[in-house]
């Protein structure tokens, strides 16, 4: 069909690539004019909506759905997710060796392909999807050239792989397949001098020695290894030596895709995220933050991307990173993993216990003699991992130190981390801090849980609500939950309910939802000092207050008063608000943590001291 205008292709653009999820009018502003959009701009979005319903007739609908609108493609197809299942079965040929079929798949996937992506689109549109698209089209050339090099065809494809290794002089795995088409070809002395430029490129452009992978080619090379033919079915052992598993990855037989469980049977994709939230609204500056920092583009391919979601609990890290990774997981074909890193009680998971349940997803289950071997499951870990494109999730992680030994090796991987503290430790890791909501967004997720209908009927109730829950995301959600499963309670009620300070949080709790208790770990998280003069706090009030008044407070000098104060900032419970006249930094409680605090035994009660020193309190 005809359509013409840069605008317009954009909006169809977006609306497609949204796969029928909904595309909100801001994320589409962003999307058609960047940072500095019309003052007219939801004129014009419904314009340039119009007529795409216009251009494209009654077969493809476009609802309005707040905060945006959705498409509905009906029995179109795109050929974006054509290439997607064509190249993600042509993977799972790959990885069950049938060579041919991959081959053919994985031709039939890059034959979608006519030329640029998203041509005619707008520069913000093309600098946020072109990156992704084009690394998904170089991954896919990668197995299909596996998968010729596994079926013998190294003479055919070298003058191809040529070309690649030019185009993309940074991708290793293409160079390991070149070296290995030219070492079969009997051309040794060509594929030792291509290893050695490209040991030059990567330390020139990126200052790095070559990943293990081509090192284990080039050292296959050199003992001869590599000039061997693949195996048609390999034993159901796995390779022993880097080497050999590099030359299988190059040619095809292993490729980092297929994955052997302890008693040598095939083991599928992982998937292992919970589930999505349906009703998910806002934050979409956060998700296009996480969306940026998480899939690879030309520029960060070869870096490790490691990014972090902070916040207070209850805050909706969980919420936020498991709907990111959602949205992101088909750029992530070899899998998606998740672990949770606490226990049910709040305490830390032991790193190895963690390990465990990765390697399982991951089809390897460890004998006894090796499950308390943290080194021995780290190594496995970090062999089952490397150089595949997986999307692991790292649910409420207590520290660096937990981290450490479950962060992946190669850069391939990529690692989606939710905590209550910042993690400056972890190294090459972005830190998206998450706030409560705003008054508008939070309306809209106490609709989305309650009901529309039934908040458009109450808005003051509505209003009270937001108020009473201060933006607070579980909070927020739990009244939704109240309401919706009441038809005929009405919301004033419990928006009256709600605005006795001393009952409140008694009322935030539905089922396994529940703020006190999801506040409690946080508490409990602190040294012993910190944890008993936190309640004493909630006594200077709702403002903001530096670290001299809680030292008057608690008959402490305003050092240690200070110290205790920011172990408690660590653990989100306290807020850096700012400086007052002198410059001194100020503290400010949630309106919620302060009723937490309220809730819990006061030491000046019971008559005990304050004590003289918080060095427990940093470890100090």
């Amino acid at each position: 069909m005809p359509i013409s205008g840069t605008k317009l292709h954009t909006v169809l653009a977006a609306l497609l690539l949204a796969r029928g999820e909904v595309v909100s009018d801001d994320r589409l502003s962003r999307l058609l004019w960047g940072w500095a959009p019309p003052v007219t701009v939801s004129a014009q979005l419904y314009t340039y909506v119009s007529r795409l319903r216009k251009i494209l007739g009654d077969d493809i609908l476009i609802d309005r759905r707040p905060p945006g609108y959705a498409m509905a493609i009906g029995n179109s197809t795109v050929d974006l997710i054509e290439f997607e299942e064509l190249a993600r079965a042509g993977r799972e040929a790959l990885s069950a060796q049938d060579h041919e079929k991959a081959g053919d798949l994985l031709r039939d996937a890059l034959a979608r392909w006519n030329g640029p992506p998203l041509a005619n689109t707008t520069e913000h549109l093309a600098e946020t999807e072109v990156p992704c698209l084009l690394e998904a089209r170089a991954a896919t050339l990668e197995h299909r050239i596996a998968a010729d090099l596994a079926l013998g065809r190294h003479e055919q494809i070298t003058a191809e792989l040529t070309g690649l290794v030019a185009e993309f002089p940074l991708r290793e795995r293409i160079r390991c397949q070149l070296m290995t088409a030219l070492c079969r070809s009997g051309r040794q002395a060509d594929a030792i001098h291509l290893y050695h430029h490209g040991r030059a490129a990567l330390a020139d452009e990126l200052g790095v020695d070559p990943g293990e992978e081509l090192q284990a080619t080039y050292r296959s090379l050199l003992d001869g290894s590599l000039v061997r033919l693949p195996r048609t079915r390999p034993p159901a052992h796995a390779a022993s030596r880097p080497q050999e598993r590099a030359a299988e990855a190059a040619s095809g037989v292993h490729d980092g895709l297929d994955v052997q469980d302890g008693r040598g049977a095939a083991h599928g994709v992982p998937a292992t995220l919970p589930p999505d939230t349906v009703d998910f609204t806002g934050r979409e500056r956060e998700l296009g933050l996480l969306h940026r920092a998480l899939v690879p583009d030309a520029a960060t391919a070869d870096r490790p991307r490691r990014v972090l979601v902070t916040g207070m609990a209850g805050v909706g890290k969980t919420a936020l990173a498991v709907h990111a990774a959602h949205r992101c997981k088909r750029y992530f074909p070899d899998g998606q993993l998740y672990a949770d890193l606490r226990s049910p009680d709040g305490t830390e998971r032991p790193a190895g216990q963690v390990l465990l349940h990765l390697l399982r997803a991951l089809g390897l289950s460890p004998g006894a003699d090796t499950a308390d071997d943290t080194d021995e499951l780290v190594r496995l870990y970090r062999e089952r991992t490397g150089g595949r494109r997986l999307l692991i999730l790292l649910d409420n992680a207590a520290g660096a130190a937990q981290l450490g030994p479950l962060l992946p090796n190669t850069p391939e991987p990529a690692v989606l981390v939710t905590g209550r503290t910042a993690l400056p430790t972890v190294a090459g890791a972005h830190t998206v801090a998450l706030d409560p909501l705003e008054d508008g967004p939070a309306l809209e997720l106490l609709a989305a849980a309650a009901g529309p209908d039934r908040m458009a009927a109450a808005p003051g109730a509505a209003a009270v609500i937001v108020q009473h829950c201060a933006g607070l995301p579980l909070a927020l959600r739990i009244v939704g939950t109240r309401i919706a499963a009441r038809p005929h309670y009405a919301p004033d009620r419990l928006a009256r309910r709600l605005a006795d300070p001393a009952t409140r949080l008694r009322e935030l709790h539905s089922g396994d939802l529940d703020v006190h208790g999801a506040l409690l770990p946080s508490w409990r998280g602190l040294r012993p000092e910190a944890r008993r003069v936190f309640p004493s706090l909630a006594g200077l009030g709702p403002r903001p207050f530096p670290a001299v008044d809680a030292a008057a407070l608690l008959g402490l000098p305003e050092g240690d008063a200070e110290l205790l104060l920011e172990a408690m900032a660590d653990a989100a419970l306290l807020e850096v608000s700012g400086a007052d006249e002198y410059g001194r930094p100020c503290y400010l409680f949630h309106p919620l943590v302060r009723l937490f605090a309220l809730s819990l035994p006061d030491w000046r009660a019971r008559g005990e001291p304050a004590g003289r020193t918080p060095r427990s309190v940093t470890g100090g």
